[in-house]
């Protein structure tokens, strides 16, 4: 995460189940209606499924399993955030299941701060920071916390 010369950081802000999250917005490459998805047995559960994104197959990711969050219903604001992640050295397309997605945001370094050691119900490395943004406490991921363990699965199943 770059903060500008400012402080300041453009995100988008999106739901998962009660929670609100944001990336920064230069990850983003579209945000999508729900598409038809595809298991693929034996991937890691964080990444069980794939869709065909222009042609591109691209795996879904699902974050409620990486903040231990319950499984909700897709709604009519369901989206997927299709994001470009630099992995393993690689630029990698990711999509990203939301419940609703909000807008672009600026937020300020000074509302920002780590998560604290206890208190948060979350893996703590799963968390950069949080913010506090309106009336309301925003969870920035670290999102190569998350993946590590599913590249690291794909990795070692590709040299087997």
């Amino acid at each position: 995460m770059v903060w500008d010369e400012r402080g300041e950081l453009e995100v988008l802000t999106f739901d998962i189940g009660t929670e609100t999250f944001a990336l920064e917005a230069t990850l983003v490459r579209e945000i999508l209606d729900l598409l038809p998805e595809t298991y693929v047995p034996g991937a890691p559960p964080l990444v069980s499924h794939v869709v065909n994104f222009r042609g591109r197959i691209v795996p879904v990711a699902d974050l409620r399993l990486a903040f231990g969050m319950e499984a909700t219903d897709v709604t009519a604001n369901s989206r997927i955030v299709v994001i470009e992640l630099p992995l393993d050295g690689e630029p990698t397309l990711l999509g990203l299941r939301t419940d609703h997605v909000h807008e672009v945001a600026t937020f300020s370094a000074a509302s920002s701060e780590e998560a604290p050691i206890v208190g948060v119900r979350w893996q703590r490395e799963h968390v950069r920071r949080l913010v506090r943004w309106r009336d309301d406490l925003v969870v920035l991921p670290d999102l190569h916390a998350i993946f590590a363990p599913a590249l690291s699965g794909a990795s070692s199943a590709a040299r087997s």
